[in-house]
């Protein structure tokens, strides 16, 4: 008869049982075997085998995900078991040990983690509060007297923990803050221990080069038994510290708990634990500090400690779940960009490269190398690693239509540096990947085949065999996130021998570029890259022609009136502009029969630099071939620079009027009683005549080409290209990446100084 009572309960351990038992044949043993089930229940033992068969399998699955995340209960420790058999009927007695010598009190806190462990008993035993306040006086007074005693009383309310509605009976009797006080102590404990063993180890040294006599043996036998002395109190103390952690571990679950032990500083005690050697406990630690680490002040914490040393040791070691823990801890501090630069710096890449490899890991650590690949100083660090070739090959290997998103993320960064981009083309990896894009449709996939295309050499002529094949692409058809990566890749192409002429007609792309210009017709983003489009094509003098008959300028104009506001937009619109001014055959349309030199004076002046960098460029030559519009962009360039010049004149008088307010005379007035503009020293400097920022008027401007022999507005263009309205040198002018002045291939320039 079944009862309540522990002493009626026969328990069967069913070692064997797996996926693959025999049900039938192990229950005819069980009710061979086990005296007290009669044959007759045989088909219920059988449906009870067959239960717990279905659930272990159910389980297992939960198990994995579970492995990494939270640390195993602590098994009941060695030198601490007894042989005696705990009776929750004899609890009265066990609460009287509690006031005996500390030899008894450990018997009695043993037995009654005996109890505590089942957790049928957590129950009654909450109930009882006599216990439960004797357990948490003698924790509080006796636990400096004995590690065993300590540990016992800890592992006790360890067990409550483990279930939340038990939380307010620990914070109750205030065990949290007493465990981090132990935890405190029994750190320092350890650096004391190990000062003192360090010495004798110095002297053990020092002995070895000594003779052998009596007394250095001594002194040799004296260190081993200190040595071994220790490695029995580190082991205890681990124990120790290990049930007290994972206590506030179960804790921290409550977010206002955790806070508590932040203010007593559990990150830096954390930290101090990772020195050690056991596996248990690091998994602990290691996962305490991962639940931290999601709170930014936790995680200031820990760059405090200089975390990220004390966990490279760890990668890769033997112990899988140490590992996985480590490396999910590091891809929460991986966020940071401090902490990223020191994972570099200590060597972590070829580490977490080398990992990739690894089935088990290979997810985790692609997400930390990731994050190091979102910074530009370290992207190109990954070519001298085998990390690219391994890359590819999953790449390659992936049967799904859309490659796993962590993986082309990480491919598309490291697509953004040049030497990495070299490494991915070798061989046939350029032809390999565009046949899967253009198979799959994939858009993520053009979007790195699109980095790759970017940079200047060999690998972009490389693309001269594709251009068909991306432009086939260009079509209403067709999903527009690939249409856009399509487009970015074509207008990277600025290839000298690409024939644009021949793929805008035999692919008809004037109609489509033409009407996704209008407002509207597209979203930005695929609007934005039909722009950078034409401005690549319109390089080609004969694309240029066509493109202007085509009657795309008045709708570009149409375009920067609407996004007038996008930096972006106006950037490559006027980038355009001064590709067609650029070529002969369109130069007139732009000058004469559009009013785009307007709406380029109105930015001449714009906040964004190279928006006025690509405007001043095709000013100047519109000011070479029109006289009339020469005119009108000096008179421009002459007020804007004497209203500054005016405004800062008057501001320093009034500061020097301020001056003599207070009787300096010794300051002579900076503006004199004539006009501020005859004098000399304002059009001439040492080098002769004053660069274009100076205030010349559009008549001295005019006088000094006559006296040079120059016509403005007859002279050929060649001879004048690459010279701005003054005549200062301003180069050809290249596509502008991006409104903000960057390109993805430029050389990054960063101190690695102390931070």
């Amino acid at each position: 008869m079944q009862g309540e009572d522990a002493r009626y309960l026969k328990s069967i351990r069913l070692k064997s049982l797996n996926a693959n038992t025999d049900i039938t044949s192990l229950a005819r043993k069980v009710v061979e075997e086990c005296k007290l089930i009669h044959p007759s229940k045989l088909n219920e033992v059988e449906q009870l085998l067959y239960y717990l068969q279905n659930r272990r399998d159910s389980l297992s699955g939960k198990e994995k995900k579970e492995k990494s995340s939270k640390p195993k209960d602590p098994p009941p420790f060695e030198g601490m078991e007894i042989d005696e058999v705990a009776n929750i009927n004899d609890m009265d007695e066990y609460i009287e040990l509690l006031y005996e010598d500390i030899p008894d009190k450990v018997r009695g806190s043993a037995l009654i983690l005996q109890l505590a462990r089942n957790p049928d008993n957590l129950e009654e035993l909450l109930l009882n509060e006599t216990a439960l306040g004797a357990l948490a006086r003698v924790l509080r007074e006796d636990w400096k007297q004995s590690v065993e005693l300590a540990t016992n009383i800890i592992y006790i309310f360890f067990c409550f923990s483990s279930f939340s509605q038990f939380h307010g009976l620990i914070t109750h009797y205030k065990i949290g803050a007493l465990c981090m006080n132990i935890i405190d102590h029994e750190l320092k404990r350890h650096e004391l221990w190990q000062e003192e063993l360090s010495k004798k180890k110095k002297a053990d040294i020092l002995l070895e080069w000594l003779d052998e006599d009596p007394e250095n043996q001594t002194l040799r036998k004296d260190y081993e038994k200190t040595f071994k002395k220790y490695q029995g109190l580190v082991v205890k103390q681990e124990q120790l510290l290990r049930v007290a952690l994972y206590l506030l571990l179960n804790l921290a679950e409550d977010t206002r708990t955790e806070l508590k032990m932040r203010n007593k500083s559990i990150v830096h005690m954390l930290v101090k634990a990772l020195d050690r050697d056991n596996f248990e406990l690091l998994i602990l630690v290691v996962s305490f500090l991962k639940k931290l680490s999601i709170f930014m002040e936790n995680k200031n914490d820990m760059v405090e400690m200089d975390i990220v040393e004390k966990l490279v040791k760890m990668i890769p070691c033997e112990h899988e779940d140490l590992l996985n823990i480590t490396l999910r801890l590091l891809l929460n501090l991986s966020f940071d960009t401090g902490l990223r630069n020191k994972m570099v710096q200590v060597g972590l890449l070829p580490k977490l490269t080398a990992l990739l490899g690894n089935e088990n890991y290979k997810q985790i650590a692609m997400c930390v190398l990731y994050h190091i690949s979102m910074d530009d100083r370290f992207k190109s660090m990954f070519a001298y690693t085998d990390c690219i070739p391994q890359l590819m090959k999953m790449l390659f290997e992936c049967s799904d239509e859309r490659i796993d998103l962590e993986l082309i993320s990480f491919c598309i960064n490291l697509a953004a540096n040049k030497r990495n981009v070299q490494l991915i083309c070798e061989g046939n990896g350029l032809k390999m990947l565009m046949k899967r894009a253009l198979k799959f449709k994939d858009p993520l996939l053009m979007k790195m085949i699109r980095n790759i295309s970017q940079h200047d050499g060999p690998t972009k002529n490389l693309f001269i065999d594709y251009v068909g094949d991306l432009a086939a692409q260009i079509s209403n058809d067709e999903e527009e996130e690939f249409v856009i990566e399509c487009l970015g890749t074509l207008a990277n192409l600025t290839i000298p021998d690409l024939d644009w002429e021949l793929v805008l007609k035999e692919y008809k792309l004037v109609p489509y570029l033409k009407d996704k210009l209008k407002p509207g017709a597209a979203e930005d983003d695929l609007v934005l890259e039909v722009v950078i489009m034409i401005g690549t094509v319109s390089m080609d003098d004969s694309c240029a022609a066509l493109l202007a008959k085509s009657g795309i300028i008045p709708a570009l104009i149409e375009l920067l009136n609407a996004q007038q506001e996008d930096d972006e937009f106006v950037c490559q619109i006027i980038y355009v502009f001064y590709q067609m001014v650029f070529h002969q055959a369109t130069r007139d349309v732009i000058i004469k029969e559009t009013q785009a030199p307007a709406y380029l004076i109105d930015l001449m002046h714009d906040k964004n630099n190279e928006i006025r960098k690509v405007c001043d460029n095709t000013l100047d030559i519109i000011a070479e071939y029109d006289e009339e519009w020469a005119k009108k962009i000096q008179s421009e360039k002459f007020r804007w620079h004497n209203s500054q010049w005016l405004e800062m004149v008057e501001s320093r008088q009034m500061d020097e009027s301020e001056q003599y307010l207070y009787g300096d005379d010794r300051i002579e007035p900076y503006i004199h009683e004539g006009d501020i503009l005859e004098r000399p020293d304002l059009f001439y400097n040492s080098d002769g005549l004053i660069a274009s920022e100076g205030a010349i008027s559009p008549d001295f401007f005019n006088d000094y080409h006559l006296q040079n022999g120059d016509v403005v507005g007859q002279h050929p263009f060649p001879s004048s290209l690459g010279m701005d309205g003054f005549g200062q040198s301003v180069g050809i002018l290249g596509r502008p990446a991006t409104a903000y002045g960057f390109r993805p291939d430029d050389p990054y320039y960063y101190g690695f100084g102390p931070r």
